[in-house]
């Protein structure tokens, strides 16, 4: 899928069955750095592809991700989005969900 400022693949190395990236078609490192249309449009696609992956993969849920930095364990050095979906029983505890990045902080 794609718009006028960002497109989606699918992630090389998936954390789950769908697990989709939008990057935007301008070149930044951050997604910070983008300007608000493209900004938003990013998150307008990120909306698409979920509906896309609700018909084709019947996830229970979603986590959606940007690594901003080398500390924040960016890889790639261009922004894009992670639109990972989630299935009941993929981990044992899922409480806290993006909050698990940092060992011990999902449980509060």
């Amino acid at each position: 899928m794609e718009n006028e400022y960002a497109f989606s693949i699918n992630d090389r190395h998936p954390v789950s069955r769908g697990h989709s990236l939008i990057i935007p078609k301008k070149h930044v490192t951050n997604i910070f750095e983008l300007p608000l249309d493209d900004y938003h449009a990013c998150f307008d696609l990120v909306r698409a592809v979920r509906e896309h992956l609700e018909r084709e993969h019947r996830p229970d849920g979603f986590n959606i991700g940007v690594n901003c930095g080398t500390v924040a364990g960016q890889t790639v050095a261009h922004a894009h989005v992670h639109l990972i979906p989630r299935y009941g029983g993929d981990v044992a505890r899922p409480r806290g969900g993006v909050r698990n990045v940092i060992p011990g902080k999902g449980e509060y």
